[in-house]
């Protein structure tokens, strides 16, 4: 018979622990499973991924490399970045997996639209890096250097790579995040209302960190989707969190008190 699991408030820290460690235990293990294969078409995928600078590089130029061994640990990497996105559904299966005790039992029938929605969201922001917010950093890199000599290694740009599309993919898990605080009742979508000038701050600085130009356009190509994300989640907290399922209560009993006394 397979083991029971225990409702959070009956797990000990040590049990909370040993829990977390088997989903992080799967999840990275999912991942080292699937490098292997992507190491076969790591070569394409690189290919795929540098083309949001090579086309604007001028014609004859191409990457380069300082080390020996930079091409095959470039190679790794890029099967890991592969790899992340190709599982990253099952990594979001743990994470539900790993909270859902703490939910209602209605509520944990709502596995299958976590999933779908963290991974289209996830993948949804680095497509959105890849064909808008990247090229124009090229694009905006590449003319501020135009009187010198382009010499950039494989290196250092996929580590920008990386940096881009996986940021603004998390980034993207915006409206996710704010229907779990919503649903557990930390937030809601007045407070969210009422806390807007923070929120754009906010999201200035960290499109300020993930965007690797300093310019203001070019962190406002950032910056806008994430103010949208944000108003999204708004209308999450509205119609999905603890604020209306409280105030449907509310309603209930007084309909009850109301039929009742009359």
């Amino acid at each position: 018979m397979g083991k029971t699991r225990k409702a959070p408030d009956e797990m000990t820290f040590l049990e909370h622990l040993e829990d977390l460690r088997t989903r992080l235990f799967r999840s990275v293990l999912s991942l080292f499973i699937a490098v292997f294969p992507a190491y076969i078409f790591s070569k394409d995928i690189f290919h795929f991924l540098s083309r949001p600078l090579t086309r604007f590089l001028p014609e004859g130029e191409q990457l380069a490399f300082r080390t020996l061994t930079e091409p095959f640990m470039l190679y790794i990497k890029v099967s890991f970045l592969a790899a992340l996105f190709a599982v990253s559904p099952y990594i979001f299966y743990q994470l539900w997996k790993f909270v859902a005790p703490g939910l209602y039992q209605k509520e944990k029938k709502y596995v299958f639209p976590f999933v779908l929605f963290t991974s289209v969201f996830f993948i949804g922001g680095a497509a959105f890096a890849y064909y808008i917010a990247y090229p124009f950093a090229c694009r905006f890199f590449l003319q501020l250097g135009s009187d010198f000599q382009a010499v950039i290694t494989v290196n250092d740009f996929f580590n920008l790579t990386i940096k881009m599309l996986v940021g603004i993919g998390l980034v993207f898990e915006l409206p996710i995040l704010i229907l779990f605080l919503s649903k557990m009742g930390l937030i809601t979508s007045r407070w969210m209302v009422r806390k807007f000038k923070y929120a754009v701050l906010v999201i200035f600085v960290i499109a300020a960190i993930i965007t690797p130009t300093p310019d203001m356009i070019s962190q406002s190509i950032l910056a806008v989707p994430m103010l949208a994300l944000y108003s999204l989640g708004i209308a999450v907290a509205f119609f999905f969190g603890k604020e209306r399922k409280d105030r449907r209560e509310r309603r209930a009993k007084e309909k009850a008190a109301a039929e009742e006394a009359s």
